[in-house]
């Protein structure tokens, strides 16, 4: 094998990779928009999240509630105190602000959707007062989808949620249901916290807990401790249809009872799961039950992958609009632009080396 020199200019060369250049940033400029499946369910869920959300805004300013533009930027009145003698553990202001988002609603109607459930089904639902934002996303997905769920609730929260005595979980629950906006309702509400008794809260805190349990008339779990608990949240959610029959739990927060204990953690990945890996780390909890038993689990944790995920604003300044984010709709590489590009750089490269294949025969004639 013998090595020519070319002797193309550097012209050609220059021509060659302009080309190239142009024709990649028109493939990535000139991106093609896709409508994700189910976008009109996705935005009716997204628009009546928005609407939960204005109710409770209006709700909070009408108990002479100060909305603090520092620490609830996009002023949603659901971004709750530091702490307070109801505050049951710690908790992160960056993944509380960017949970106020209503497209988290319909976040939770594609994950409904993935895993199966369809209009009428039952679905086992356990919510925290720690994230109330994510609990009336799962209340709009599904009342778009028309579900029938089974919920028990925590009635404390941790820092930043819905942790102010004057507006806990069942405060605003309760507002929401009495004003029409969702048809659904805790059907028992557990102390939450620490082994779900609320232990540590202190006893002026223990007070205010159970007068807002007195003034709801709430439901309260008997349960004295963790496997109590377990077997007690069991029983009820079996009590009117059995497990096996119900097509999603879903799970918002880190509840001690349904998630399991800080062994547990990674047992579940946040958002759907489908498959649960047999695991005999840490404590059983809800979840693992209704993993085991078939059932689709979704879990709302880690608010800021998900987020992330789904490209949604981290920590937004203002409230989002509904149908911002990848499950609305995806923006893709047009396929026949990119054909054509790549066919012009061949037609270039045949064009230049035909060129010289021509030249050389002349070449050669001429010797």
């Amino acid at each position: 094998m013998y090595w020519n020199s070319s002797n193309k200019s550097v012209l050609y060369y220059l021509l060659l990779v302009v080309f190239s250049l142009f024709g990649i940033f028109l493939v990535e400029y000139f991106l093609s928009e896709k409508i994700q499946p189910h976008y009109s369910e996705k935005i009716e869920a997204a628009k009546l999240t928005a609407k939960a959300f204005q109710e409770i805004r209006e709700y909070k300013v009408s108990i002479n509630k100060k909305i603090d533009p520092v620490s609830d930027p996009s002023d949603s009145g659901l971004i709750g105190e530091f702490f307070t003698v109801v505050t049951s553990n710690l908790g992160s202001l960056r993944a509380k602000q960017t949970s106020i988002n209503p497209n988290f609603g319909a976040l939770v109607l594609e994950y409904l959707i993935q895993a199966g459930v369809q209009k009428g089904d039952t679905v086992a639902v356990s919510l925290s007062g720690s994230f109330p934002a994510l609990n009336i996303a799962v209340y709009s997905a599904a009342k778009v989808l028309d579900l029938k769920l089974v919920i028990i609730s925590s009635l404390t929260s941790s820092q930043w949620g819905a942790n102010d005595p004057d507006l806990l979980w069942p405060d605003m629950e309760k507002r929401l249901y009495t004003r029409g906006i969702f048809p659904y309702i805790s059907l028992a509400y557990s102390w939450g916290g620490i082994e779900d008794q609320a232990f540590g809260i202190p006893k002026e805190g223990s007070k205010l807990l159970q007068n807002s349990a007195s003034k709801h008339s709430l439901p309260m779990l008997q349960s004295r401790n963790y496997s109590e608990s377990l077997e007690e949240r069991m029983n009820l959610y079996s009590a009117g249809s059995p497990i096996s029959e119900y097509k999603a739990y879903i799970n918002v927060g880190g509840g001690t009872v349904s998630v399991g204990t800080k062994k547990n953690e990674g047992e579940f990945s946040a958002g759907l799961n489908l498959k649960h890996p047999i695991s005999r780390q840490g404590k059983d909890s809800v979840m693992r039950r209704f993993a085991n038993a078939g059932i689709p689990v979704i879990h709302l944790v880690r608010v800021e992958e998900l987020a992330t995920q789904n490209g949604f604003t981290i920590q937004p300044k203002k409230m989002p609009e509904p149908g911002e984010g990848k499950i609305f709709k995806r923006y893709e590489y047009d396929p026949r632009l990119a054909a054509a590009v790549l066919v012009g750089i061949f037609v270039l490269l045949y064009i230049f080396f035909k060129r010289d294949h021509f030249i050389e025969e002349d070449r050669d004639e001429s010797l």
